[in-house]
């Protein structure tokens, strides 16, 4: 009885291994692949015409037995009858690919293939394809809508104030500075040192420091008060002289204005910095002026001016350097307050108007974004899609 037991157990064991190897998927090395659909080419939205969006079928073996594809391999070639060239590849369940390698205008023809083990299904033909250049990202829409508004503020302001005369802009501390540090250089018989940075003419913080220039002039002028700037570039001497020249003239001193104390150092960045740390430490000058674009020079200005015991005044739009200045120097001009400085005292309508409408824009673009967190916190979604496209 045992032994009958045995060899019907036997035997069941046998039929069920039949019936699992008939239902059992064969191996994945000897699959047949099946090629795979295409179903779009597009060009892609929103670039610089560089780029074909292709989305495909996958192939129906990949349902079936997933091991079996490795990867797909995206082809593409200049016309249909033509060689195609591979660009690039994507692991099997990926159904999309971006070419970025594209030329505007030219028409492309696609294949995608399914790669297996040892077989490749490549599908039809898809195209012809073109990628175009779109003149607008509509998914930066609100970086646009922000540009116009700034700039059209900036215009009307400017116009408010050629037609005003005057306009109302915040006074900043460093005006009183100014006219402290120069009378405290009189009071000591010292001259005043002023430093434009390492930037020429064409630079916005040069500018600025010319309009300060300008004024800090007039103070020297009207006291009697030497005023020694030594140079890094020969246009700002030239620019620097003819402003120093027309502030004497304001005051009605033309013959105290002294060409030869406006004079070009060197182009050379720490041969400049040596130059104007030898001049600090034998002339002891009473003040030093800081205005202009700085850069690894600004702490070695600032510490030697600090040993001199002068009354050090400073500002630069040049972030790096502010942490410097801020530290040892009696007066800093932070950023943006350049740029106000100069304009405030310019007594320009372009400048003033320009920093108004620049003070306006900024208020609203705060508001937005403070109005945009308060209500995102409370589930409201409107004001971020308002400029918002994907």
């Amino acid at each position: 009885m045992r032994r009958t037991l045995t060899i019907g157990a036997v035997a069941v064991m046998l039929v069920i291994g039949h019936a699992a190897a008939a239902i059992a998927p064969p191996p994945a090395d000897s699959v047949t692949i099946l090629p795979p659909r295409i179903l779009s080419l597009k060009d892609t939205p929103n670039d610089a015409g560089t780029s074909i969006d292709i989305e495909w079928e996958p192939s129906p073996t990949e349902s079936l037995i997933p091991e079996a594809i490795i990867e797909y391999q995206i082809l593409r070639a200049p016309a249909p009858d033509s060689v195609f060239e591979q660009v690039g590849t994507v692991p099997p369940g990926t159904t999309k690919y971006s070419d970025g390698s594209t030329i505007p205008g030219k028409p492309y023809w696609y294949k995608v293939v399914a790669v297996g083990k040892t077989h490749e299904a490549p599908s039809e033909v898809a195209g012809p394809a073109k990628s175009l250049m779109q003149w607008f990202d509509r998914r930066r829409i609100g970086v646009l809508v922000f540009v116009v508004l700034t700039c059209t503020l900036v215009i009307v302001f400017i116009e408010v104030a050629k037609k005003k005369g005057k306009m109302f802009l915040r006074r900043l501390p460093v005006f009183d500075a100014i006219d402290e540090a120069i009378g405290r250089a009189t009071e000591m018989g010292r001259k005043v040192l002023y430093i434009m940075g390492q930037m020429d003419v064409d630079d916005p913080q040069t500018v600025a420091s010319m309009s300060i220039l300008a004024r800090v002039a007039e103070r020297t002028a009207t006291y009697g008060t030497r005023l020694d700037i030594p140079c890094v570039w020969p246009m700002a001497m030239s620019m620097a002289r003819e402003t120093v020249k027309e502030s004497y003239l304001r005051v009605g001193k033309p013959d105290e204005y002294r060409e030869n104390d406006i004079y070009y150092m060197t182009s050379d960045q720490f041969g400049y910095v040596a130059g104007v740390d030898g001049i600090m430490m034998r002339d002891r000058p009473a003040a030093n002026f800081y205005l202009g674009s700085f850069f690894a020079e600004s702490l070695i200005f600032a510490e030697t001016g600090y040993t001199t015991g002068a009354i050090q005044i400073a500002g630069t739009a040049e972030v790096d350097q502010l942490p410097f200045f801020v530290v040892a120097c009696d007066y800093t001009l932070i950023g943006e307050e350049l740029y106000a400085a100069g304009a405030s005292l310019s007594g320009d309508p372009i400048q003033i108007g320009s920093i108004r409408g620049q003070d306006v824009a900024k208020a609203i673009f705060f508001f937005y974004i403070v109005a945009g967190v308060v209500l995102k916190l409370v589930g409201i979604d409107w004001l971020e899609i308002l400029l918002r496209i994907d």
